[in-house]
């Protein structure tokens, strides 16, 4: 079994010392780099745009995993690309048409990613999920850092694990927000692959022994 990741959210670093922050979880047992792109209208908050991700790529050594919240991300595939992601993920919520947005990711280099809303059931993906490199459940409704953790993640997990093996498909699961110590154990025998912590690591008084121990937990 393969070991499961860890993914700081950057949108819970302190914007004021970014690169200090880049550095530590450059320096921790972290896997990947989770940057929210958000544009106030598919969620209601606005968060860093392309410098700071052009700034975040330059200092990053991991995967960087760009997660967008926005409307029509179609118009922005080739500029993420350009800007250094590895895995680009748009939500299902914002895609009319979901296989062309995805094969417009694939075509520029990228993993392709869907991210679903709380209240939006597995099923929808069906038809699309051997296409899918990674699915991102929201575990909070997206828009804002440090909410607490939806309880109804736990089957939505165990349901897409279903989907994906009965297709045969090698997506991986990644669970976006209120991860904790709590529930990262919980999260991973359920069938999730990569996890996303926000605050739980910035906020914590020693961010790299905190990763240490989230990846620790999952990997039990």
């Amino acid at each position: 079994m393969s070991s499961k990741l860890i993914a700081p959210s950057i949108l819970a670093a302190d914007f004021a010392n970014l690169q200090r922050d880049i550095e530590m979880v450059n320096q921790s047992e972290a896997d990947w780099f989770h940057i929210d792109i958000m544009d106030g209208v598919f969620v209601p908050n606005i968060s860093f745009g392309m410098p700071v991700l052009k700034a975040i790529s330059k200092h990053a050594n991991k995967t960087i995993d760009v997660h967008l919240m926005i409307v029509d991300p179609d118009r922005y595939i080739k500029t993420f690309a350009e800007l250094g992601s590895n895995i680009l993920t748009v939500h299902y919520e914002a895609c009319t048409h979901l296989h062309r947005t995805l094969q417009a990711i694939k075509s520029e280099g990228m993993k392709a990613g869907v991210a679903l809303n709380p209240h939006t059931n597995i099923n929808v993906l069906e038809d699309t999920i051997q296409d899918i490199d990674l699915v991102c459940l929201m575990s909070v409704n997206p828009g804002f850092g440090g909410q607490s953790f939806i309880e109804n993640t736990y089957i939505k997990v165990k349901q897409l694990k279903t989907l994906i093996e009965r297709k045969g498909a090698n997506t991986k699961i990644e669970i976006d927000g209120g991860v904790t110590d709590k529930n990262a154990k919980q999260l991973a025998d359920a069938g999730a692959d990569v996890l996303v912590a926000g605050s739980f690591v910035f906020r914590s008084e020693n961010p790299i022994e905190t990763i240490f121990g989230l990846k620790e937990f999952a990997n039990s």
